[in-house]
């Protein structure tokens, strides 16, 4: 593992840097490491967050932060005007050196804020196209039409880098949004702890399956709860979990009510969300992600190849870069419930190849996918753009 240590060291610590994202609990789960690191180094660390977003845990961690009103799912115009003001003011009052933003509306409004104040140095991170790239219908072409023009026309700054997490995204993202490729970099998401998840023997009994994500219906939770029924009919003593809280800021989320019927049902056990994954994935052996959302790297993926879990994954950008079919997990296609049922009752059965899969995984997560990576690479970048 790299030490950030190693570029830290020649950078000015005497330094404000802004991190710029949705949401504060996103932040805490994808982030943190790196803000504690830039502030264990000696900058000024402030953190920008959307109202009611769990920014009092910042305060719980000792981060400064500022508040503005940030909805991710609206397109109203003067929404988002107030959005764009405020933001504004919080980048005049602070005066960072370097901006750090995270997501479509703070990449789009705060590369536009930090040009026309001279903010010297500008990271966009984009962990995954999102809803706004997976979503059907006219409205949705709409939305993706007016995204891909303000991507265009935002992302100006003279001294920027783009970082994205796959490389269909980071070659995707150079065709469609005419940056330039030396303006870009290729992070590998948000890096997984390999102590704190660390590589677990198989629990006891039958197999038990899981999905960690958001309950939104683009990570493919209808076709997990689809396919899981199909498989219990045949297996009954074969168990179901899903882990994750509905999100009502996006139009993807699913209800609790559609959520808790399942549950009454006993296809599937609803744990919601819960602080403790690495317990949870403990007791599982299987982790699905069944998804045809436009992911970065998904977390959930990094953390069960980290402990050693094998893993069933949908054949889309980010999930590929994780899971090898049938070297690290299986890869089924995007909505196909019937490959995805074919697929758990495959690992279910077959101890020795989850065995094979769950040490391949491990030992990728430890070459490509460590937090300590991702925080020093980042820091490559800072120092690059800061001119250390």
């Amino acid at each position: 593992m790299k030490e950030v240590a190693d570029v830290a060291d020649v950078m000015n610590p005497a330094l404000t840097v802004l991190y710029v994202v949705n949401d504060a609990g996103f932040f805490l789960s994808h982030r943190l490491r790196l803000a504690c690191e830039a502030r264990n180094c000696g900058f000024r660390v402030v953190i920008v967050c959307g109202e009611e977003t769990g920014e009092s845990q910042l305060a719980a961690h000792g981060f400064e932060y500022r508040t503005i009103p940030l909805s991710r799912s609206s397109f109203n115009p003067f929404r988002e005007l107030r959005t764009y003001r405020a933001l504004q003011r919080v980048y005049r009052a602070e005066q960072p050196d370097l901006v750090h933003h995270v997501t479509i509306k703070p990449v789009i409004y705060g590369t536009r804020i930090a040009r026309r104040l001279h903010v010297a140095a500008v990271v966009n991170a984009i962990p995954g196209l999102g809803f706004v790239f997976t979503r059907r219908g006219t409205w949705a072409w709409f939305r993706r039409r007016l995204v891909s023009a303000m991507y265009r026309s935002a992302l100006r700054h003279p001294n920027m880098r783009l970082i994205l997490q796959n490389r269909e995204d980071l070659d995707g993202f150079i065709a469609n949004m005419r940056v330039a490729r030396s303006q870009t970099c290729l992070i590998r998401g948000a890096g997984v702890d390999l102590v704190e998840f660390s590589f677990a023997p198989e629990p006891e009994g039958p197999p038990r399956f899981i999905l960690v994500a958001r309950m939104l219906a683009d990570k493919g939770v209808r076709q997990f709860v689809n396919a899981a029924r199909s498989v219990k009919a045949r297996n009954p003593t074969w168990a179901f979990t899903l882990l994750g809280g509905v999100d009502p800021g996006n139009p993807a989320s699913l209800t609790a009510a559609e959520l808790e019927s399942w549950d009454a049902e006993g296809v599937v056990h609803w744990a919601g969300h819960r602080d403790d994954v690495v317990d949870c994935m403990r007791e599982h052996h299987i982790v699905c992600l069944p998804t045809y959302y436009r992911e970065g790297l998904p977390k959930s993926l990094l953390e069960a190849a980290a402990m050693g879990r094998a893993m069933i994954a949908s054949d889309v950008p980010g999930c590929r870069d994780i899971v090898r079919d049938g070297v690290t997990g299986l890869v089924v296609p995007a909505r196909d419930v019937h490959a995805l049922a074919d697929a758990m009752v495959r690992l279910g059965e077959n101890v020795a190849l989850r065995d094979r899969l769950r040490i391949a995984a491990r030992s990728r997560a430890e070459e490509l996918f460590s937090v300590e990576d991702v925080v020093h690479d980042t820091f490559l970048v800072y120092e690059e753009l800061l001119g250390a």
